[in-house]
């Protein structure tokens, strides 16, 4: 199996299923349930809660793709810190429907430090893995926000979210829209030295083959994003761009746009 089989992106959604070994994975990034209560005291913008909108797309994924797990690849909750109120409800209530169907992973994001307490208080069944990140057989996956785990980088391919990959596209008249999208491309190994405990050479060199990296974009359309492909605009990560230099852009629809740079 290629790698890039390994997660393929379901087509016209921000998601993807990974095939692991002996897995079929739903992958969604950035669910940020919570969010209007969010923009509320951080902008103070003040917005219906799209909570059952969010949900609704997301049980039709399920039931579109039919996979063997849910994985939510950070910032599954929208405020810093342990999240309160309307983002317990939403928060507990994704977890029950989606878990009443399949077992559910985290990778925590920035977003995510109280999750764990707040589902084991409420006695909701999620499992919360390292903020390193995990590697589920030829997959590897982390948020984006911080360093990898070196076993991530030895996978075939690494999922990472946290920069709400968007790119801006003018039409011939002048007008422009702004779009989310996916990155991919080779992961270059060099990014991640000194900061994570890996033999490029051997682990993610020529002795083990080209590793994908995919920019995966955000679930939740209220989150804002990167505008990859215009200049001045910082990506978060911080082995992003470095560590995609030949990355390529892809709408959700599969159009492939090219170099993100060149868009």
């Amino acid at each position: 199996m290629s790698r890039r089989a390994r997660v393929e992106p379901v087509p016209g959604e921000p998601a993807a299923v990974a095939r692991t070994d002996g897995e079929r994975v739903l992958v969604v990034a950035d669910y940020h349930a919570g969010i209007e209560v969010g923009l509320r005291y951080e902008r103070g913008v003040e917005l219906e809660s799209a909570a059952d909108v969010r949900l609704a797309r997301l049980e039709r994924l399920l039931d579109r793709t039919r996979p063997d797990r849910l994985l939510v690849l950070g910032d599954l909750v929208h405020r810093i810190g342990p999240p309160d109120g309307d983002e317990v409800d939403e928060l507990v209530t994704v977890v029950d429907r989606v878990t009443d169907r399949v077992p559910m992973t985290l990778v925590p994001g920035n977003h995510d430090g109280g999750v764990a307490d707040t589902v084991a208080r409420r006695g909701v069944d999620l499992e919360v893995v390292g903020s390193g990140g995990v590697r589920l057989g030829p997959v590897g996956f982390v948020h984006g926000h911080t360093w990898p785990a070196s076993d991530v980088l030895r996978a075939d391919v690494v999922c990472t979210a946290h920069e709400h990959p968007t790119v801006k596209l003018a039409d011939e008249v002048g007008g422009s829209r702004v779009e989310r999208a996916w990155l991919r491309g080779r992961l270059d190994p060099t990014a991640f030295t000194g900061h994570v405990d890996v033999d490029v050479d051997a682990d993610t060199g020529a002795g083990h083959g080209a590793t994908e990296l995919v920019v995966v974009p955000a679930f939740n359309d209220r989150s804002g994003g990167t505008w990859v492909n215009v200049d001045g605009q910082d990506f978060l990560s911080p082995f992003l761009p470095e560590a995609l230099p030949d990355g390529e852009l892809y709408l959700l629809d599969g159009t492939r746009l090219g170099h993100y740079r060149r868009v």
